[in-house]
């Protein structure tokens, strides 16, 4: 039986590790900005990345999202878009740091169910969950459209982007 190796965190499984007060040494979130873009001007149009499995997102994976959709954007539509992060990632992983190199053998096998120590956040992504989501004029779906395909790349699971009208969903 082959086992898989340990930093592989994409499938949701165990419970939810949520609670910071009662671990020490968490490390900080990797994403730094959930908002970015033009913040004041109500755009037209809404494209959103939303997942079609559900998966752990890493935070380092969503912050890649994030840069690359906003690097495209930053060339194409300038002032004309507000990117969202429509997800904190609440779920500490954790790891059990197994030795490695010569002699290791010995150890690799004991303390089978060991909790670990926190290494990072993910998000909890279910299906149809929105990860990502860009408001722009209409002029610029296109362009949007191309940011959020550059950064589903960057994500572990796969996802589909879903375009909306804001006006018309306001106004009924």
């Amino acid at each position: 039986m082959t086992r898989k190796p340990a930093r592989m965190y994409r499938k949701i499984e165990g419970q939810v590790y949520t609670r910071r007060e009662y671990m020490g040494g968490v490390p900080t979130c990797r994403i730094t900005q959930f908002d970015t873009g033009n913040l004041k001007e109500a755009f037209a149009v809404e494209l959103t990345l939303g997942t079609e499995e559900a998966a752990q997102v890493r935070d380092i994976a969503l912050e890649a999202a994030r840069v690359s959709a906003v690097r495209v954007l930053e060339k194409t539509a300038a002032n004309q878009y507000h990117l969202k992060v429509r997800r904190f990632p609440h779920q500490i992983l954790r790891e059990h740091k197994m030795a490695m190199g010569a002699g290791a053998d010995r150890i690799s096998d004991g303390m089978r169910r060991a909790f670990g120590k926190p290494v990072g956040h993910a998000v909890r992504a279910q299906i149809g969950t929105e990860l990502l989501s860009i408001y722009t004029t209409e002029a610029h779906i296109g362009d949007a459209k191309e940011a959020l395909r550059k950064a589903a790349h960057k994500l572990p699971v796969p996802t589909r982007v879903v375009i909306t009208n804001s006006i018309t969903n306001s106004a009924s």
